[in-house]
C-alpha cells in the first residue's frame, strides 16, 4: 500500500513569524550599512532619501581625503591639522552619530517587534542595542582622538617661528629643560641644533655645551643691547643655559624688550645659538625633562645598545639603581630619563652623547602604528611637556622631513675640547666647523643623487672626482643610527694633476675631535 506525503498546510502563524524576523533583520542591516535605506524600503521615503544623500556626501568626502592622502599624505596631514577642518570633523561626527542611531532605532520600529514572538522580540532588541552601542563607540573614539589632537595642536603649536629655509636647510633648536628644586628658574640642560635638508631630510646634529661662555647675540637681538660684548659676567655665571632665565627676567622687568613674544627666554636662546653657530634657527622645541618620562612610556619605551653602566642618582643624592650595559636594553620612561640626564661618573660631553642616543631612538622607533594606537596618551604627554614656536600649518612638512631623516644616516657633532673650550670659546672656529660639516652633508647628498642617476642610467657619464671610503653613518664617519658604509666627496682643494691632466681624488680627512663616536657610549638597537 502506497503512502502519500502529508498535504497538511504549514502553520500560517509560524510562516508569518519567520517573515517578520527576516524583514526586521534586513531593515537593521540596511540601516547599519547605508543609513536611510531601511526608511526608503519600508516607508518614510522622504527621510530615507535625505539620509542616503547625506551618507553619499560623507562617503565622497572620505574618498576625497583618501585621494589626497594617496597623492601626498603630507598634504592630507596639513588639511586635517587645520583648526576649521578639525572642528568641522567633530561636528559632522557627532551629528552623524546621533542621526545614525535614530535611523537604527527607527528601523527597529518599522520591523514592528510587538508582533514577534517574545524570544524573537528580545533577540531583535538585543541586536538593535548592540548596533547602537557599536556606532556610538566607534564615533565616540574617533571624536575623542580628533579632539585630543586639536587640543594638542592648539596648546603646543602656537606658531611664532619662521618656516623659510636658509640655504636649503631647516634648523630646529631642541631644548631639554630642567626646573629643579635647587635651581632659580628654568635652565635648558641640553641644547642641540638639528639642521635638516629640506629635500633629502639628511640631518646634522650640533650639540652645544650648556656651560658655553661669552655667547654673542646678533645685532638684531634685544639682548644685544644688554650684552653688546657677548653674554659675559665677572663671576662666570653667564653660561649659555642661563640665557633663558636671564632673558625671561629681563622681559618681565621691561615688557618692551620682547613685545608680543610668548616665551622671551626661548627666543633669546634661539638668538644666542644663532650668534654662536652662524645659523638661522627656524624653530625651537623645548621638552620638560620632568615630563619626558610620560612621553617615552606612551611610546612603549625605547631600545638601545648600551656600552657602559649608568647610575640612577648620585651627586648629592644616593644611587637608587643602575642601568646596566648590554645589547637591546629596553628602557621605560623612568630609565630613559635617567639614562639621558645622569651625571654621576661621566662628563657633560658623554651625557650629551647619551641624550642624542635617546633622541635618535625616539625618531627611529616611534612607528606610525604605535603613534595611532596610543595617540591619546601621546597627546596628553606632549601637551604637558612640549612647547614650541612651530605653527600647526607646518606640521605636515616637518613630519615628512622626520620620516625622510629616518632613511639616511644622522651625523652627530659636539663642540668639545680641544676644538672648543667652553670657558674660552673661539666662535669663528665654531662657525667654521658648522659650515664644514654642513658642506660634507651636502656632498653626501650629491653623491647619493649621482649614484641614483647611475643606477637609472648606467650608460651616463662618469661621476665627478670624489673619494669613497668606509665610515660610519655620519657626515664625517660617525652617525647616531648605527654604522655602515658611506661615501664622502673629497675636500674642495684639488690634488696635483694626474697623468691625464685632471685632478685626482684626494682622501677624505679623518674625523675631527668634534665628531661623536656614539657607539662608544650607546646606539639605537637594530632590533626593536
Amino acid at each position: 500500500m502506497t503512502h502519500r506525503p502529508s498535504t497538511r498546510p504549514a502553520d500560517p502563524q509560524h510562516a508569518a513569524e519567520g517573515v517578520r524576523v527576516r524583514r526586521g533583520i534586513g531593515l537593521l542591516l540596511l540601516s547599519a550599512v547605508a543609513p536611510g535605506s531601511a526608511q526608503l524600503v519600508a516607508g518614510h521615503r522622504a527621510l530615507g532619501v535625505i539620509a542616503l544623500r547625506i551618507w553619499g556626501i560623507v562617503l565622497a568626502l572620505v574618498a576625497l581625503l583618501g585621494t589626497i592622502g594617496a597623492i601626498s599624505w603630507t598634504a592630507l596631514l596639513t588639511v586635517l591639522t587645520n583648526p576649521l577642518m578639525t572642528g568641522l570633523l567633530i561636528v559632522v561626527a557627532v551629528v552623524g552619530a546621533i542621526g545614525w542611531i535614530v535611523l537604527l532605532v527607527d528601523a527597529w520600529r518599522l520591523s514592528y517587534p510587538p508582533a514577534m514572538a517574545p524570544r524573537h522580540r528580545r533577540a531583535f532588541a538585543a541586536v538593535t542595542l548592540a548596533l547602537v552601542v557599536l556606532v556610538g563607540s566607534v564615533v565616540g573614539v574617533s571624536v575623542r582622538t580628533v579632539a585630543s589632537g586639536a587640543q594638542l595642536l592648539g596648546t603646543v603649536f602656537a606658531g611664532g617661528g619662521t618656516s623659510k629655509a636658509a640655504d636649503g636647510r631647516l634648523n630646529v633648536l631642541l631644548l631639554g629643560a630642567d626646573a629643579g628644586k635647587s635651581r632659580v628658574g628654568l635652565r635648558p640642560d641640553s641644547m642641540t641644533v638639528a639642521s635638516i635638508d629640506v629635500v633629502t631630510g639628511r640631518t646634522v646634529l650640533f650639540s652645544m655645551p650648556r656651560n658655553l661662555e661669552d655667547v654673542p647675540f646678533p645685532a638684531t637681538s634685544p639682548m644685544h643691547r644688554l650684552y653688546p660684548d657677548g653674554f659675559s659676567c665677572p663671576d662666570h655665571e653667564c653660561l649659555l643655559n642661563a640665557v633663558y632665565t636671564t632673558a625671561t627676567e629681563a622681559a618681565a622687568k621691561d615688557p618692551k624688550l620682547y613685545p608680543g613674544i610668548a616665551d622671551p627666554g626661548a627666543r633669546a636662546t634661539k638668538e644666542a645659538i644663532e650668534g654662536a653657530t652662524g645659523l638661522t634657527i627656524n624653530y625651537y622645541a623645548m621638552v620638560d625633562m620632568a615630563g619626558f618620562q610620560g612621553l617615552i612610556d606612551a611610546l612603549g619605551g625605547i631600545t638601545l645598545d648600551i656600552r657602559k653602566d649608568v647610575p640612577m642618582g648620585g651627586g648629592t643624592s644616593p644611587i637608587l639603581g643602575w642601568i646596566r650595559a648590554g645589547d637591546a636594553v629596553h628602557l621605560d620612561g623612568l630609565h630613559a630619563l635617567w639614562f639621558a640626564r645622569s651625571r654621576e661618573g661621566s662628563s657633560d660631553f658623554e651625557r650629551m652623547q647619551r641624550q642624542k642616543c635617546v633622541m635618535t631612538a625616539v625618531l627611529h622607533q616611534a612607528d606610525p602604528v604605535t603613534v595611532v594606537a596610543k595617540f591619546d596618551a601621546l597627546a596628553a604627554a606632549g601637551g604637558n611637556i612640549l612647547t614650541t614656536d612651530m605653527p600647526r600649518s607646518d606640521i605636515g612638512r616637518l613630519t615628512d622631513l622626520a620620516l625622510k631623516a629616518r632613511t639616511v644616516p644622522i651625523s652627530s657633532i659636539s663642540f668639545v675640547p680641544p676644538l672648543i673650550f667652553p670657558g674660552n670659546p673661539k666662535y669663528d672656529v665654531l662657525r667654521a666647523t658648522v659650515k664644514e660639516h654642513l658642506d660634507k652633508a651636502e656632498d653626501l647628498d650629491r653623491e647619493a643623487a649621482r649614484a641614483a642617476g647611475q643606477k637609472s642610467a648606467p650608460a651616463s657619464a662618469a661621476p665627478a672626482s670624489g673619494a669613497t671610503g668606509t665610515g660610519g653613518a655620519g657626515a664625517s664617519g660617525s652617525g647616531t643610527g648605527g654604522s655602515g658604509t658611506g661615501s664622502a666627496k673629497a675636500p674642495t682643494t684639488p690634488s696635483a694633476p694626474g697623468p691625464t691632466g685632471t685632478a685626482q681624488p684626494t682622501a677624505s680627512a679623518s674625523p675631527g675631535p668634534e665628531v661623536d663616536n656614539l657607539e662608544s657610549v650607546c646606539r639605537v638597537a637594530s632590533a626593536t
